[in-house]
């Protein structure tokens, strides 16, 4: 999901799993309250208040959290996501179907659907868009994150792509063929960046022209005015009050959004995004600190708690810090973790120790793993036993941020740091701001330890473990430098291959047990529910576990 991507500066913006086997039909539910209607709509206006700026208005290069809030909000996937769950359901494809190998997708598309500058969107629309984004410069190809981390590589490495080719067989039924089977598809097609875009608006804003500048890129024209099919549609970007404002598509193929209009105000500090949530100038915001979830509450806001669909974890780098590799040496710093005060000490009501790396709801999950319990005496033991009493660690946590999974960083590596110097390790503490250094240091391997984690973006366990240990080249835990690295590569690998959903999902609960019993490349922590609150007048708001809510059906009571 989005919000835990490291995103390039950008420097200038120019103006102007469902089983493999199976298909999949629904609809989605619909209705109306308050004072709009299903067809019509309603005259107010949502404003929420955001913790940044877009970085740019084209998902496809977009890895930041803010960019993704307003994008979803004006396009629409092939795939989607159930409102409220982390289950797939149709998008602009009503259905989809499989080839027995698992290799060749039909999807069959929705009939009558326009995008907002009046372009068809059909069978041509979408290969059109799959050819676009497979066909990156090389710049492009760098800030097209999303693409790289899930189809492997882009058109000038076609070798090593998933994604194969697109081919149109009539207006409404298109085909997409990858190299592989992979539980991951179609899932990742409902990823915000694999969104459907106008061909139209992408030709004349000459939407590939990504140039490298600096250590950012400069985008296009079309990157300022996108163009997609969704329940809204960009109306201004107004850098000097610090707002983007939607306004509802009137002529959206479903049913049209209860508010006329969105803005999204950005306030970068929780604090004062609190304040004026109090004072009424704005309807709403994300991850308010769970320390005021009660006062929120007792002053009649309601506070949506999200169910917990990410993990904290403590990474380990074995290059930077030798004694890592030592399989005794990870497991006592396991035992050395009061990880059951710390859920309670420093976590929301509802969060959870981790026994794996990921959420209990993920088809894969190992419902017989039981947690490393917290055990001075054996940490210390452990550690005697690979010679690494007291020994250093150079542990790191970031800065100026709020993450869905560790709401407070700071307090959390105190309480940890806490419990590894009563095991006898020598700690070392370092520190900086999210998006000032922190994160580029993990990807360079600065650190022995540090704190990160990861919002589902999808249901699917490839989307937890096969993201943190599958690529064994640039993996943060860096298991390229563990003996069990290649084969714990390979393993995840063999099991996302899998094409019936049962065994597959037997092979992923083998290897969490493996992860955790035999290889532990890193300490899963905990689980953490996630809020977003807004005021009592918000109606038809749906919170989402992958924090991906959609606004058409919410508005502001009158």
């Amino acid at each position: 999901m989005t919000f835990k991507r490291k995103a390039a500066p950008v420097v200038a913006l120019t103006a102007a799993a469902l089983a493999l086997s199976a298909c999949a039909t629904s609809s989605r539910d619909s209705g109306s309250s308050g004072d709009s209607s299903s067809s019509s709509g309603g005259t107010g206006t949502f404003t929420f208040g955001a913790a940044g700026a877009p970085k740019l208005f084209d998902p496809f290069y977009a890895t930041d959290g803010e960019t993704f809030r307003v994008s979803r909000q004006i396009f629409d996937t092939l795939v989607d996501i159930k409102e409220g769950a982390a289950t797939l359901e149709p998008g602009l494809a009503e259905k989809w179907e499989p080839s027995a190998d698992g290799k060749d997708w039909t999807f069959t598309l929705k009939k009558g659907v326009k995008f907002t500058d009046g372009t068809d969107f059909n069978a041509d629309a979408v290969c059109k868009n799959f050819e676009r984004m497979f066909d990156q410069n090389e710049a492009g190809a760098v800030a097209a994150e999303y693409w790289g981390d899930n189809m492997g590589s882009f058109k000038s490495d076609a070798a090593n792509s998933l994604y194969k080719g697109c081919d149109a067989k009539d207006e409404t039924t298109a085909i997409i063929h990858i190299n592989r089977a992979t539980s991951k598809f179609p899932a990742m097609l409902s990823l915000t960046s694999f969104s459907m875009q106008s061909p139209t608006a992408m030709d004349k804003g000459k939407a590939n022209d990504v140039q490298k500048a600096g250590e950012g890129f400069t985008y296009p024209a079309y990157s300022q005015a996108p163009v997609g099919t969704g329940p809204f549609k960009l109306d201004k970007y107004d850098e000097a009050n610090k707002t983007v404002t939607l306004v509802r598509n009137e002529d959206y193929a479903g049913d049209k959004a209860k508010s006329a209009k969105i803005v999204f105000k950005i306030i970068p500090d929780e604090a004062t995004r609190r304040q004026e949530l109090q004072a009424g100038s704005i309807d709403g915001y994300d991850l308010p600190n769970p320390v005021d979830w009660k006062g929120l509450k007792d002053a009649g806001f309601n506070v949506e708690v999200r169910p917990a669909f990410n993990i904290l974890y403590l990474g380990l780098n074995p290059t930077n810090n030798p004694k890592l590799k030592d399989l005794k040496v990870r497991q006592a710093l396991y035992y050395a973790l009061n990880r059951d005060q710390l859920v309670k000490t420093q976590l929301p009501e509802g969060a959870a120790v981790a026994t794996q790396f990921m959420p209990d709801t993920v088809s894969g999950y190992n419902k017989d793993l039981k947690p490393y319990a917290y055990d001075v005496e054996k940490a210390k033991s452990l550690l005697a036993e690979a010679g690494a009493t007291g020994m250093t660690l150079n542990f790191a946590y970031p800065s100026e941020v709020t993450r869905p999974y560790m709401p407070n960083p700071q307090k959390l590596y105190d309480a940890m740091k806490t419990d590894l110097e009563a095991a006898g390790i020598v700690v070392n503490t370092s520190t900086k701001p999210w998006n000032g250094g922190y994160l580029d240091d993990v990807s360079a391997f600065k650190y022995d330890a540090f704190l990160l984690g990861w919002t589902g973006d999808y249901d699917s366990a490839d989307n937890f473990i096969g993201t943190f240990f599958g690529n064994l080249k640039t993996n943060r835990f860096d298991t390229k430098d563990q003996d069990f690295g290649q084969a714990l590569s390979d393993e995840l690998k063999a099991a996302d291959g899998i094409v019936d959903a049962d065994k597959r999902a037997t092979a992923y609960e083998d290897l969490n047990k493996k992860i955790m019993e035999e290889y532990l490349p890193g300490l899963a922590i905990s689980h953490s529910p996630p809020a977003l609150v807004v005021s009592s007048k918000v109606k038809g708001l749906v919170v989402s576990p992958l924090t991906a809510e959609k606004f058409a059906g919410t508005y502001v009571e009158q």
